[in-house]
């Protein structure tokens, strides 16, 4: 059952974004209400694997690297159905569809369902359920982050070079861009912080102290720093918007570093170890 509801719902999410690609070339409103409409039967395919997974699990389906992303792929898509009603955020939509279906199906293909590999943790398993939890949504604000300012420096490029094509027009201005990357960029990193501040007080509890040098932990905090630092420079105004979503940018992909260092991380022991 967890195999159909999840190849339906790549099958069907591809059928999407080539609707959502369709209305982006070319203003085309049945295409985008056709594009939503499986965007949004792909949620409930989600939702439903989802639930298998809590079934099979008798638990919340956050502990492996495939439930985890799992349910990142799902917030990527309640995520994009809400800014679909929002004006001008049609591009943004379909960026954040092509990293939802990305995740999805590298998830089909990387990992399986398996076992619960923190089940050893029981004497923190709240602590974890937050922490998991608060890292998902983080890397959820900080994807659409990552999205505003790969929109921003396509728009000042074009702007630029005085070129006026509709995509231009269809984007929301410099300033709105800028704005909504360090919105979603200052929300996204207290999360991040909180989520780490928990995993800390999980290994302590443990009394796995060991844990506090592992890579994983160490790149985290290099991670916090990346997007601390972008935030005191942002508020300093001392650097151009391009310089900064560049900076974003490369915080994010800082991010994504994080989460394949779990192969090769005692923390999580996602790496089968």
């Amino acid at each position: 059952m967890l195999t159909g509801f999840y190849d339906a719902a790549i099958y069907i999410y591809a059928l999407s974004l080539l609707f959502f690609i369709s209305d982006c070339i070319r203003r085309n409103r049945a295409a985008k209400r056709m594009g939503t409409g499986l965007l949004a039967v792909v949620g409930v395919l989600q939702a439903g694997a989802l639930f298998v997974r809590a079934f099979e699990e008798h638990a919340l389906p956050i502990f492996t690297p495939f439930d985890f992303l799992l349910l990142l792929a799902f917030s990527l898509v309640v995520a994009a159905l809400i800014m679909n009603l929002l004006q001008r955020a049609e591009f943004a939509v379909l960026l954040l569809g092509i990293i939802g279906f990305g995740v999805q199906v590298l998830n089909r293909l990387w990992f399986s369902p398996g076992n619960n590999p923190l089940k050893h943790w029981e004497t923190v398993h709240g602590l974890l359920i937050l922490h998991i939890t608060l890292a998902n949504l983080s890397f959820v604000v900080y994807t659409i982050a990552a999205v505003f300012a790969l929109m921003y420096l396509f728009l000042h490029r074009k702007l630029k070079g005085k070129k006026w094509t509709d995509a231009v027009r269809r984007l929301p201005s410099l300033e709105m861009l800028d704005k909504y990357a360090y919105s979603l960029a200052f929300v996204g990193t207290p999360v991040l912080t909180v989520s780490f501040i928990v995993a800390v007080l999980s290994v302590v509890s443990e009394g796995r102290i060991n844990l506090l040098l592992d890579l994983k932990v160490l790149a985290t905090l290099a991670g916090l720093s990346f997007y601390y630092f972008y935030l005191f420079k942002k508020r300093s105004q001392q650097h151009t918007g391009t310089l900064m979503a560049k900076w974003l940018l490369a915080g994010y992909v800082f991010i994504i570093m994080i989460f394949v260092l779990n192969s090769w991380s005692d923390f999580h022991r996602w790496g089968g170890e």
